[in-house]
């Protein structure tokens, strides 16, 4: 079993926030490949499906994000599922809208949903960073993530979503390259004009230390 996770955080007030797009892509995910309902475990919401012949439990922890780690870690307990086998959808401040990268490894970057899951299960789970841009100005970082996408940009966010779950089964049968080529290529393609770009920031970006969302 793989383990699906979508950092967010819960309640219609964060909806469609920039930070919530780990649910958004989730969610669409579970819509579009069939999954069972979600229900109420692991203090999550979960669902169950299968993609490319493999089961998949998809999670969304409803601890707000910088406390995710410790739901996550409840169900890949459970299920016994290595950190190798989760795979975590989440934004990145580091990457303009519209671009979407996948790693396994690597550090947190100020993102507390990150940091929370490096402290439950450790760093050597799949990250697929969703570009949201950075506002330029670090002190900023939280009003600018815990702010919803502009109304203009939600067409392209939706497509992009849309086009994360179609793709997703690449990422399955572990064929991160073509996922991530793919998914550039269906975003240049008569898609619409990308949301408008925030400046970019002068020092390294990064969640705010104390945002503790």
């Amino acid at each position: 079993m793989l383990l699906l996770v979508g950092l967010g955080n819960p309640g219609r007030d964060h909806e469609g926030n920039r930070h919530n797009i780990g649910f958004m892509a989730v969610d669409e995910i579970v819509r579009r490949h069939g999954f069972a309902p979600y229900r109420a475990r692991f203090q999550s919401l979960a669902a169950e499906g299968t993609i490319a012949g493999k089961r998949l439990l998809a999670l969304k922890p409803q601890t707000f994000m910088n406390r995710a780690g410790a739901a996550v870690a409840l169900a890949a307990r459970y299920h016994r599922i290595a950190p190798a086998r989760v795979i975590v959808i989440h934004d990145e401040l580091d990457l303009v809208p519209g671009k979407v990268r996948v790693k396994q490894g690597g550090g947190a970057a100020g993102h507390n949903g990150l940091r929370s899951l490096d402290e439950h299960i450790g760093p050597d789970y799949w990250r697929v960073r969703v570009g949201i841009g950075h506002p330029g100005d670090r002190a900023k970082v939280e009003s600018y993530v815990l702010r919803d996408f502009p109304k203009a940009d939600r067409p392209f966010v939706r497509r992009m979503v849309e086009a994360i779950a179609e793709l997703f089964p690449l990422l399955v049968e572990g064929n991160e390259s073509d996922f991530m080529s793919k998914l550039a290529a269906a975003l240049r393609a008569g898609w619409g004009e990308t949301p408008r770009r925030p400046p970019r920031p002068a020092a390294p970006a990064g969640h705010g230390p104390d945002d503790g969302l």
